[in-house]
């Protein structure tokens, strides 16, 4: 029998959807149908003698060999399933069945494009990833910069799986700055940028204030706008911004960028990074929901300055700090002479003001490791400590009576305030937390007497 088929079998053939082919002993390929250009995008005429294992992804070549191993021994193989690169760069999902035909010295093989319901199974597993991976990584603390890093790296992870993605980048919004962040960039020319503002960046604000996904092409550059054709560095040939949305406005946006002419990207992909981004949205949404129930839980959300909880928590790690370093703790007890007065007179409004101008003023005097926490109403509590015992607690006090000399502007009001302050010192006055709390407290309440 002659390893080509027959004209008519051929005809037949070709109208197969499936691919049919022949590799001879030396795995090259003798004959292709019709279908093999649609699956492969490689013509019959550019794959005839080519080793069938070239096509394949590096991967899978492996195991690919070991099953065309069994074939050659005799065995018939069913439903194997591996990776092909397609003539475009792109990644192929091949199901084929084949047997050698021990007369014609030849491989006979059927192959099944099955990349679409492998990609309908990988953007199933990428939701179930994403969330697991948002429960799974926290925010950092509350100051602003909370953004879940891990959880980027994670996602990043994820569209690999889907679609080229070596240059990965995160771009978060800042509305109150007005400014553009990346907390998570990996590209193989440019470092990470440093935050910007938010016109500095076109391609990125445009994707932002439209809410609509921008894709870059070699083909769509030059009916760019300049501003944003401009905007495209490094020699970049592929742009992909897909909008990150959230129920209160704009995230930000997820990037990637190709460097390369081959295998850029396509309205598929422009299709699958959306639906991977109403998950990361939400994922950092979730994260940014979190970070706020704790920084409630932890902070007086009047004056922003940590609760009596977290004092305490920080006061107890403070305190085994010091004794296990020899160090120096001072403690200040803080209560607002004529508070009350303020608040009948002037109203609770001006009271919360006064309450908010004093925490700013105490957070003035203090260095940024120390603590100053609101105990309720109008007791403050400030806790300094110094592992080489170089604090004076005369000096801090009287640090803060001269922040007190000037009056608080108030809404327009002009409003005196002075304080009583209670002080102990450890280990001078007590080696254990609620001995130096009860000296400072009975400190501060004996100078409100005097």
């Amino acid at each position: 029998m002659n390893s080509t088929p027959p004209e008519t079998s051929v005809n037949v053939l070709d109208l197969l959807v499936d691919a049919v082919c022949m590799v001879d002993a030396e795995g090259r390929y003798v004959f292709v149908s019709a279908a093999f250009e649609r699956i492969f995008g490689y013509t019959p005429q550019e794959v005839i003698g080519r080793r069938m294992i070239e096509l394949v992804h590096p991967d899978d070549r492996a195991r690919t060999l070991a099953v065309v191993a069994e074939i050659m021994a005799g065995n018939y193989q069913l439903h194997f399933e591996n990776r092909y690169v397609r003539k475009d760069g792109r990644t192929a999902h091949i199901v084929w069945s084949a047997r050698w035909s021990k007369d014609d010295k030849v491989r006979v093989a059927v192959a099944r494009d099955v990349t679409e319901r492998k990609r309908t199974e990988s953007l199933q597993a990428a939701v179930y990833a994403i969330s697991e991976a948002a429960y799974t990584t926290h925010a950092g603390p509350l100051d602003g910069h909370d953004d879940p890093v891990a959880l980027f790296a994670r996602v990043h992870q994820i569209v690999g799986d889907l679609l080229p993605a070596a240059n990965f980048c995160v771009t978060l919004f800042d509305a109150v700055r007005g400014q553009l962040r990346y907390p998570y960039h990996v590209d193989e020319r440019q470092p990470a940028p440093s935050p910007r503002a938010f016109a500095d960046d076109a391609l990125c604000a445009e994707v932002i204030r439209s809410g609509q996904t921008l894709l870059v092409t070699p083909a769509t550059r030059a009916s760019l706008p300049a501003p944003l054709a401009d905007a495209l560095c490094g020699g970049a040939s592929y742009w992909l911004g897909v909008p990150l949305h959230a129920p209160e406005g704009p995230l930000g946006a997820l990037v990637l960028q190709g460097y390369s002419d081959h295998g850029g990207y396509t309205e598929k992909d422009k299709e699958l990074l959306q639906f991977v981004s109403t998950q990361v949205a939400a994922a950092v949404e979730r994260n940014r929901m979190h970070a706020r129930l704790r920084h409630m839980a932890q902070y007086d959300q009047l004056t922003q300055l940590p609760n009596r909880a977290l004092f305490h928590d920080r006061f107890s790690t403070a305190l085994a700090r010091a004794k296990r370093e020899q160090g120096q703790l001072v403690l200040l007890f803080l209560d607002l002479d004529g508070f009350k007065q303020v608040n009948d007179s002037l109203g609770h409004a001006i009271g919360d003001l006064l309450l908010q101008a004093v925490a700013t003023r105490l957070r003035q005097c203090v260095r940024a490791a120390d603590t100053v926490a609101r105990l309720g109403g109008d007791e403050f509590v400030l806790l300094l400590e110094s592992p080489r015992g170089e604090l004076c607690a005369d000096k801090v006090t009287g640090k803060i009576r001269a922040a007190f000399q000037l009056p608080f502007d108030l809404a327009g009001r002009s409003v005196e305030m002075r304080a009583s302050i209670g002080a102990a010192l450890y280990p001078v006055h007590g080696a254990e937390e609620q001995a130096l709390l009860n000296h400072a407290d009975q400190a501060m309440y004996l100078q409100k007497r005097r």
